[in-house]
């Protein structure tokens, strides 16, 4: 305790950056001297012979372990004496000329926890006779190391210790040029601040250290990532909700047919299960039908064929005429000739139709596309920071962040709230379907609703208990839309024919992109004249 005292009283009164002069040509007295604030103050008396010249570079910046490199900071530089001494392109160099001189400057960085380490002799052009050092701090060191040779090399100073007084002293002789002697001091815990200053080594390795602000990058991947999947997973129980079917039918207050929010019976399977089908194709072409603009007839051999019966007009989706224009181009057709010909529809006119009623997102698609360009964007952002910065490790981010939104934009359903509530509405309209009760319509009411239905019962699948409902009755309904008296029967075995005819010729293609069409669905019209979806 009395020696702490003593050596700290002794550091506040002297002036210690006034070292000892050399007594040897080419030796060196040097004076160290850690301050609180961490930093180090530092003055080397030189002596040079006469009319010879000692120059030294001491590198700022050198390797640490686990790829980093420390970088130590000298400033505050003072030369008394003859020659130079600067901080330049990361290196602190003197040049002096014959006599004695003394450089004085302070060194930042030279403080790792609790152990101060600088080099008190490095870079010289010269060998060194003789070299003498003293280390001050505010208290007592606990240890002291000391290597002089060779860079590289772990041999011992000639003498490392600590004195009574309690100042640490170092000693070297004949250090051949080139070689070094650096000190290390370890002080009590707490006696001055840490300044070390650790960067990623200028290599492919360092490029990829992880460092405070790389750190900070990786903690808000974290949190963007929770964000991502709390998203998800609200969009999907919303979406999950749409399986419980909300009570609806096909037929107004008013007695007239009407489907719920508009729906066309092409809809349902993009609604119902993300995609369309053949079934989908089929009772869009029934539809045309019952809406009178086909016409629908028997062969001798018992087949079916499709004729033109009005043109499309404002009140068809452009899905709708692209079915019409696909199905029927000009000359009527065969159900057999249909099956044949593989009819190829553009699917995609039906995802903007249903997009641009607002049931279908086009986001996913954009997310994905927009996730796909983030990880091209964050491997460029790997590659040339690894080859020049570093920070390699921010564009690695940058690719995760962008695989972490193609996995979110293929996780977030398709359907929009609006458009869960019409999938709710459309299982409605499929349980009136299975259970309806044809008799609860007055006659003039059933003709126009049982064709009408007939499209969304072979879309829902609800085909048969729709049919039977109606064929049970003692009067069934005439079907308007067919060549000839048919019976409801008859008009079911049509449907499923027709449904069976798309299924077998499945080659249509589901077309990428998504258009801005929309269509309305104004009510229904009357048998003879094409009806409006």
């Amino acid at each position: 305790m009395l020696a702490g005292a003593l050596l700290a009283l002794f550091l506040a009164a002297a002036p210690v950056d006034e070292p000892p002069l050399p007594t040897v040509a080419q030796s060196a007295e040097i004076q160290l001297k850690v301050q609180r604030d961490g930093s180090l103050s530092v003055a080397e008396a030189i002596s040079v012979p006469d009319g010879g010249t000692m120059d030294r570079r001491v590198a700022l910046r050198v390797p640490a372990p686990h790829h980093r490199d420390r970088v130590y900071g000298v400033r505050d530089v003072v030369l008394e004496g003859r020659g130079t001494a600067s901080v330049d392109s990361g290196a602190f160099t003197v040049h002096l000329t014959g006599g004695t001189s003394i450089v004085r400057y302070t060194v930042d960085g030279a403080v790792a926890g609790n152990r101060v380490t600088w080099e008190l002799a490095g870079g010289w052009s010269t060998e060194l006779k003789f070299l003498r050092a003293s280390f001050a701090a505010p208290k007592i060191p606990t240890a002291v190391d000391c290597l002089a040779g060779p860079p590289g090399s772990d041999f011992p100073c000639a003498a490392a210790q600590i004195d009574h007084a309690g100042l640490t002293r170092f000693s070297q002789q004949n250090l051949a040029a080139g070689q070094r002697m650096t000190a290390t001091v370890e002080l009590p815990a707490g006696t001055v601040p840490a300044n070390e200053v650790l960067v990623p080594a200028k290599t492919i390795a360092g490029a990829f250290v992880l460092t405070t602000p790389v750190g900070w990058a990786w903690a808000a991947f974290g949190a963007l990532l929770l964000a991502m999947a709390a998203l998800v997973w609200a969009a999907r129980r919303r979406d999950a909700d749409a399986g419980e079917a909300k009570k609806a039918g096909l037929v107004a207050a008013n007695g007239e047919f009407a489907s719920p929010e508009g729906v066309l019976p092409g809809h349902a399977g993009v609604l119902l299960h993300g995609r369309p089908g053949p079934a989908d194709l089929a009772a869009t072409v029934l539809d045309l039908a019952v809406r009178n603009y086909l016409w629908v007839s028997a062969e001798d051999d018992g087949g079916r064929r499709l004729t033109r019966r009005n043109p499309p007009d404002e009140h068809l989706t452009a899905f709708e005429r692209a079915v019409y224009a696909a199905v029927v181009p000009d000359e009527p057709v065969t159900l057999a000739e249909l099956r044949r010909r593989h009819v190829t529809v553009p699917w995609a006119e039906l995802y903007a139709d249903v997009a641009g009623r607002g049931w279908l997102a086009r986001r996913p698609r954009r997310l994905g596309r927009a996730g796909i360009r983030v990880v091209f964007y964050g491997g460029f952002l790997t590659v040339l920071p690894a080859l020049t910065v570093g920070y390699a490790q921010l564009g690695v981010i940058v690719v995760l962040t962008g695989v972490a939104v193609v996995a979110a934009s293929a996780a977030l359903p398709a359907r929009r709230r609006a458009g869960s509530d019409v999938a709710r509405r459309l299982r409605g309209v499929g349980a009136t379907l299975a259970s309806a009760k044809a008799e609860e319509l007055g006659e003039p009411q059933r003709e126009l609703v049982f064709s009408r239905g007939l499209p969304y019962a072979l879309a829902l699948g609800e085909l048969a208990p729709w049919v039977a409902a109606f064929a049970g009755l003692k009067t069934p309904p005439p079907i308007y839309w067919h060549d000839g008296e048919i019976t409801p029967d008859q008009a079911g075995s049509f449907a499923t024919a027709l449904a069976g005819t798309f299924a077998a010729a499945r080659r249509g293609r589901l077309l990428d992109g998504v258009g801005r069409d929309t269509g309305a669905h104004p009510p229904a019209g009357t048998p003879g004249t094409a009806v409006p979806s």
